[in-house]
């Protein structure tokens, strides 16, 4: 499991010209599961990406985590972050789980999330066309692995 995460002041997430999911500040999570990623994986990224401190504390060091701020999580699905770019100029995805095995995944995540952070988590929709706008804060961005 792989998430590239971005602190913003918002984003939102719209599937054919209807906005579906929009959270104020907090982070935006690109997510892509990989093959053998089970509930072990989600566990521990629903934590990482609610503890990871990317937020400025009172002395404006990265010290605070969404947990903390209470800030809107934006989990989009995006297979192509798991892509293999090592050679040529095509992407492969033979290193992205299926469809069948990635979207409960995904959906698990999601599930971890909602129980842990009550203030709001966002989503986009598993397999469509989707369009993300974001303001990036910062910019901050990382990628994440459990």
């Amino acid at each position: 499991m792989l998430s590239l995460i971005q602190r913003v002041t918002h984003a939102s997430v719209s599937v054919d010209g209807e906005t579906i999911g929009a959270i104020g500040p907090g982070l935006l999570a690109l997510v892509a599961v990989e093959p053998g990623d089970g509930e072990a994986q989600f566990q521990r990224m629903a934590e990482r990406l609610l503890g990871y401190r990317v937020f400025a504390d009172e002395a404006g060091r990265m010290n605070r985590s969404l947990a903390d701020t209470g800030g809107g999580l934006l989990l989009v699905s995006q297979f192509t972050l798991a892509a293999d770019t090592r050679s040529g100029t095509r992407p492969g995805f033979s290193t992205a789980a299926p469809p069948e095995q990635a979207e409960p995944g995904f959906n698990r995540l999601v599930e971890i999330c909602r129980q842990k952070h009550p203030p709001g988590v966002e989503t986009g929709r598993f397999g469509a066309h989707m369009v993300v706008s974001l303001v990036n804060d910062g910019p901050v961005t990382f990628l994440l692995r459990p």
